[in-house]
C-alpha cells in the first residue's frame, strides 16, 4: 500500500464535477478516491482498515506465520508513524465525505484500535459507543503465552457531538428478542459456507467479516436508501448486507483481485424490493393517540369497564377520555399509578377490556386506530 499523497482540494481540480457513484466498487487508493467524492455525500462509513499486525505484535504460530494469516502488502507499515499518517489521511477523507449527521464505524484489534481511536478524536469525531465483538469461535492461542484473543472492537462515531445521527433503537431491541441491545455482541467469525474460498479451498480473503456483524451495523445506523461507504471493501461483506437490506453501497479497494471477488459475490445477492420489511417503526415516529380518541371514535363507550391485570383493579370510562375509580378520576396513566400506589404507570399496558370473557389490552385498540390513521 503506497503512502498517502498530498491532500487535494476539489477547487484545485479545475472543471471537476464530482458525482457520487452508488452500488459500485472502485479500484485504487481510498484516500484520493474519497477526496474526489462530493463533501457531505455519504450517510455512513464502515471501515475495516489494515490492522498493523506486524508493528502491533501480531500473534504467531510456532512456525512464525501470523495466526490470522494476514501477510499482505496492504498490512505492511515500516513504522508506527507511517501507519498513523495513513490512518489520519483516510479518516480525514472519510470525514469530509460524511454528511453532517452521518456516522462512522471502524473495527480493529488491540494492534491498532487505540491508535485509530486517538486520531479520529483528534479529527473531531465524537465516539458514541465502543462495541465489543466477542467471537464464539476465536482462533486458539498456539504458543500458550497469552490469553486467547477472542474479541475485536468497533468504534461508532458521529461527525460531531451535536450531530442528529440515525440510531434505530426499536430495530435493535426487536433483533434482541425485545430486550435493549448491549454493546457486547456475541457472534461467530466467518466460517463454513459463508467463507469465500478459491478453487484449492484457500480463504479468498484473510479478514472476511461475517454478515451477521454487518447486519447489526447497517440495521442500527442507516435507513433504507442510505449510502454506505466502505473504503477497505475486501470481500464485499458491507456491500452484500447493504444490498440485502435495501441500502446503497460504495466500495473501494486497492487490490484488483479483491474487487473481482466482491463483484462476483455481489452479483449473486438478492435485493429485497418490499421496503416495508426492512424498517422497524419507531414509537417516537408513530402518531400520538390520546385515550379519548378511542372513546370519540366508538372503539370504547362511556361507562365501559376497564380492568387491571387479573381483574384486581377496575375503573369506568368517562365521555371525556378520563377514567374514574373509587378514590378519584384522572388519565389512564394517573389512575393506574394511584390504584397500585406507584409513582407512575403506563396505562396502555396496565388497563384491559373484557372481550367475551377474555382480557384484551387497550393498547391493541390504540394500534388498531393508529393503523387506520396511517
Amino acid at each position: 500500500m503506497r503512502a498517502p499523497g498530498p491532500r487535494r482540494t476539489r477547487e484545485a481540480v479545475r472543471g471537476h464535477n464530482p458525482v457520487v457513484p452508488t452500488d459500485k466498487i472502485l479500484c485504487g487508493d481510498c484516500v484520493p478516491l474519497m477526496q474526489d467524492l462530493p463533501a457531505g455525500s455519504v450517510d455512513v462509513v464502515f471501515a475495516d482498515p489494515p490492522y498493523n499486525l506486524r508493528l502491533g505484535g501480531g500473534l504467531t504460530r510456532p512456525n512464525n506465520t501470523l495466526v490470522d494469516g494476514v501477510d499482505n502488502d496492504w498490512d505492511h507499515f515500516d513504522t508506527p508513524q507511517a501507519y498513523d499518517a495513513f490512518t489520519h489521511a483516510w479518516l480525514a477523507a472519510a470525514r469530509d465525505a460524511l454528511k453532517p449527521d452521518g456516522t462512522l464505524w471502524v473495527i480493529g484489534s488491540y494492534h491498532n484500535i487505540y491508535r485509530v481511536g486517538a486520531i479520529l478524536q483528534d479529527l473531531g469525531f465524537w465516539i458514541l459507543n465502543d462495541m465489543i465483538w466477542r467471537k464464539t469461535n476465536p482462533m486458539p492461542n498456539f504458543r500458550g503465552r497469552r490469553f486467547t484473543n477472542a474479541h475485536e472492537t468497533l468504534l461508532w462515531c458521529a461527525k460531531s457531538q451535536n450531530a442528529r445521527y440515525t440510531f434505530n433503537y426499536a430495530a435493535m431491541k426487536a433483533l434482541n428478542d425485545d430486550i435493549q441491545m448491549r454493546s457486547d455482541w456475541l457472534l461467530p467469525i466467518c466460517a463454513g459456507s459463508e467463507r469465500l474460498r478459491d478453487g484449492s479451498g484457500t480463504k479468498s480473503h484473510p479478514t472476511q467479516k461475517p454478515e451477521s456483524l454487518l447486519h447489526r451495523v447497517v440495521l442500527a445506523s442507516t435507513k433504507v436508501g442510505d449510502l454506505i461507504l466502505d473504503p477497505f471493501f475486501g470481500s464485499g461483506t458491507t456491500g452484500a448486507v447493504a444490498k440485502k437490506l435495501g441500502r446503497r453501497y460504495l466500495g473501494i479497494d486497492s487490490d484488483p483481485g479483491y474487487v473481482a471477488l466482491a463483484t462476483e459475490r455481489l452479483s449473486k445477492v438478492r435485493r429485497v424490493t418490499d421496503t416495508s420489511l426492512l424498517e422497524t417503526p419507531s414509537k417516537r415516529e408513530q402518531p400520538r393517540i390520546p385515550f379519548g380518541w378511542l372513546v370519540e371514535r366508538g372503539l370504547l363507550e362511556p361507562g365501559d369497564m376497564l380492568y387491571g391485570p387479573s381483574r384486581r383493579f377496575t375503573a369506568k370510562i368517562r365521555a371525556d377520555g378520563t377514567i374514574t375509580h373509587a378514590d378519584g378520576t384522572g388519565s389512564i396513566h394517573k389512575v393506574a399509578a394511584e390504584v397500585q400506589g406507584a409513582p407512575a404507570c403506563n396505562g396502555w399496558v396496565f388497563w384491559h377490556v373484557d372481550v367475551e370473557g377474555t382480557l384484551v389490552s387497550i393498547d391493541v385498540l390504540r394500534q388498531k386506530l393508529r393503523a387506520e390513521l396511517n
